[in-house]
């Protein structure tokens, strides 16, 4: 197969540097983002209770990783 396992191969690579990329950002990136705790995100409280839905967090991601995929799949 020439060229059937050479893309495969390079596209495991790129997720995984993907991947990479996107827990570095979460991991250290908690100290400097503010993700999911943006305005419009919405938390509730009720006594001991709690729910916290980041929508606002949810479409600026969607579109940053939309912008990004699109720029690779040209």
């Amino acid at each position: 197969m020439p060229g059937g396992l050479d893309s495969i191969g390079k596209t495991l690579m790129l997720f995984g540097l993907i991947l990479l990329v996107a827990g570095a950002i979460f991991h250290f990136g908690g100290k400097f983002l503010s993700l999911g705790r943006l305005p419009g995100d919405i938390h509730m409280e009720w006594g001991n209770f709690s729910f916290h839905f980041p929508i606002v967090t949810s479409i600026i991601l969607s579109i940053i990783l939309t912008i990004i995929l699109n720029l690779i799949s040209r």
